[in-house]
């Protein structure tokens, strides 16, 4: 799943627009989910509109945090905040910080307590 983008018209995996990897369908999330015992994968590297975005009836989420994205885009940027108890927040900003555009790239996954 590194590198690639989630797709909810894709079952499986399935060719990437951007040529350099793959897409994943909401199926695959479930599945590494369940084989791995977590509740949440969190990603980025990926401009998305209002900073995060939920994928797989929420199991996934992808944050961008930097918004305006290289004068570019018109999106906003994101954090999550994970708590003691592993309650997930979110942060979003439409201006970038002293004009400097950035991204973080990670991936993070998290196991949520119920």
């Amino acid at each position: 799943m590194l590198w690639s983008d989630p797709d909810k018209d894709v079952t499986g995996w399935g060719e990437n627009d951007r040529g350099v990897s793959f897409t994943f369908g909401p199926d695959v999330v479930a599945k590494f989910l369940t084989r791995h015992d977590l509740d949440l994968i969190c990603r980025a590297h990926q401009v998305v509109e209002d900073g995060y975005e939920f994928f797989a009836k929420r199991q996934l989420v992808t944050l961008f945090s930097a918004p305006n994205y290289c004068g570019e885009f018109d999106n906003a940027g994101g954090m999550m905040s994970v708590d003691e108890t592993l309650m997930c927040s979110f942060q979003v900003s439409l201006l970038p910080v002293l004009g400097f555009f950035s991204c973080f790239c990670l991936i993070c996954i998290c196991t949520i307590i119920d």
